[in-house]
């Protein structure tokens, strides 16, 4: 069986200036801040470093995108309410893995704690 693959969409525009942008609206207002994933694992400048390990022990392959890069990438997942976390086994098609109001997590150790519970389930389901 192929290995299984995790696509993580930020709710956010790729590019530095976007990043700074984002930084500043999360701090500033972080009520109002359209990404939940963002918010979890980045810190003001850099991903946290748990959210960094984790990645590094997962046992599947994962990738990122922000919001404008989805449509060139996977035009059929570009009408999916984000941030959203999607799962496939290549080469079948995408399905939604994780849902933005999944991504409302009080803190980054229930989501990584949520995706963990929810590749296990899925491993024992087939």
């Amino acid at each position: 069986m192929d290995q299984p693959e995790l696509l993580f969409v930020y709710n956010a525009k790729a590019g530095p200036l976007n990043g700074l942008l984002d930084t500043l609206h999360k701090t500033l207002s972080p009520a109002t801040y359209a990404c939940s994933l963002c918010a979890l694992t980045y810190g003001a400048t850099s991903m946290k470093p748990e959210w960094r390990q984790f990645l590094r022990e997962l046992p599947v392959t994962a990738t990122f995108l922000h919001r404008d890069e989805l449509p060139q990438h996977y035009p059929e997942l570009a009408a999916h309410p984000l941030p959203a976390v999607f799962r496939r086994h290549a080469p079948g098609p995408w399905q939604v893995f994780l849902t933005p109001q999944e991504l409302r997590q009080p803190d980054l150790a229930e989501l990584i704690d949520l995706v963990r519970s929810r590749l296990a389930a899925r491993r024992n389901a087939g």
